[in-house]
């Protein structure tokens, strides 16, 4: 299995940008622990971080080709604002799974929404670099039964049927 973790704006800021808020681990040392996390489970876990709207549209868009069983995404501020990257994630059958490090809702009004969020399976936020493990592990359960689903169709065809 193979989930694409995708890094939205100002997250290459992680360990220096207001530490109170998002902590003191780089973007460095989250991406090793989301590997480490990914290994651990069989997992292969490709990170990928942009401060451009359409880097983020193009990779979610080009999911399928890589091959990807799901996507963690922390969209950033965007997630707030861009009806572009909602529309690319709506776009692909690959399962999305939204995080973020704080608790959006407990922040200043202007961030209490994602547009994003809505069309994602699911979010996950307030957990710190946390957050992101969490989506890996929802991820893998939301694409294996996908990956079940297809090994039964090939179960049963190779099955014999039963005579009476």
């Amino acid at each position: 299995m193979k989930i694409l973790v995708i890094h939205g704006p100002n997250l290459n800021l992680l360990g220096t940008r207001e530490p109170k808020i998002y902590g003191h681990r780089t973007l460095a040392e989250i991406n090793a622990l989301i590997v480490k996390h990914g290994r651990e489970r069989d997992i292969e876990v490709i990170t990928f971080q942009s401060n451009h709207e359409g880097a983020i549209i193009d990779r979610i868009q080009g999911a399928a080709a890589e091959k990807v069983s799901a996507i963690v995404i922390n969209p950033g501020a965007y997630s707030h604002t861009s009806m572009a990257i909602m529309d690319a994630i709506r776009s692909v059958t690959t399962p999305v799974v939204e995080v973020h490090l704080t608790n959006i809702f407990a922040r200043e009004s202007v961030r209490a929404h994602s547009v994003t969020g809505g069309v994602c399976r699911g979010v996950i936020m307030g957990f710190g670099f946390e957050s992101y493990l969490l989506g890996i592990d929802a991820a893998a359960r939301l694409a294996r039964p996908a990956r079940r689903a297809r090994a039964n169709i090939r179960t049963r065809r190779r099955t014999p049927k039963r005579r009476s």
